[in-house]
């Protein structure tokens, strides 16, 4: 099957620290040969494994996030999705969005090493904050969920990055007011635009921008009972 046709469920987390005062973000570079978005900078971040939604969350959302996530779309994926940010998240930063305490059952093998460092993911603080689907004649496309978090909720030294996998390089904290230098993707510069509008504020939004390119028509919309525009 001709992968461009396929849209994947996808998650990514906008993990930012010093909000109130040098606001900075979280970001890393794909690399030359990426299928997808190569060389440029981006939030860490990744399709929705099918046992995503499997994996215990010790805190599971919270509104007006679970209802956001859920329109538009299947209910039941919301935990998946949550549990996708903070798998991403971890593998390719090693940062770590959990609680400590025990896991109930067998532990997953892609969640080995984070059960190991003593954690349960956790979505605590996770705020669901912008949705986006690739425009068809991508190579690839992506149903892609955007959750912005405070670093202030992570429970691992925010500039240790020694356990990242190699999929993003470069990772570093890019203060907002300089991270327009750096090779972005156009939906990430969008994304950042909402953010930083509601600097210092992270919380969620009282409607979430959709970027909605699954039809003929390519429609921004906004989930939260906002009328569409057309793009």
């Amino acid at each position: 099957m001709d992968k461009s046709k396929i849209i994947r469920h996808a998650a990514t987390v906008i993990l930012m620290r010093d909000a109130q005062t040098n606001p900075q973000v979280l970001m890393g570079q794909r690399g030359a040969k990426a299928a997808f978005m190569p060389n440029k900078f981006v939030f860490p971040g990744g399709a929705v494994d099918p046992a995503d939604g499997q994996v215990p969350l010790a805190q599971g959302g919270a509104e007006p996030c679970l209802t956001r996530l859920a329109e538009d779309a299947d209910p039941d994926l919301a935990q998946a999705l949550l549990v996708a940010a903070i798998r991403e998240l971890w593998e390719e930063t090693g940062q770590i969005l959990g609680e400590a305490t025990p896991w109930v059952g067998d532990v997953p093998e892609d969640w080995k090493s984070f059960a190991k460092a003593g954690y349960v993911p956790s979505a605590d603080g996770l705020a669901f904050a912008f949705r986006a689907i690739t425009p068809k004649g991508r190579p690839r496309r992506f149903d892609a969920r955007f959750f912005v978090a405070d670093a202030g909720k992570l429970k691992t030294d925010p500039d240790d990055f020694s356990r990242a996998s190699d999929e993003l390089s470069h990772l570093q904290w890019i203060p907002i007011d300089q991270v327009r230098r750096f090779d972005l993707p156009f939906i990430t510069e969008v994304v950042l635009a909402e953010i930083v509008g509601n600097l210092p504020n992270l919380d969620a939004p009282a409607s979430v921008p959709f970027f909605n390119n699954g039809e003929e028509e390519s429609l921004f919309e906004r989930l939260g009972g906002v009328s569409p525009l057309s793009a």
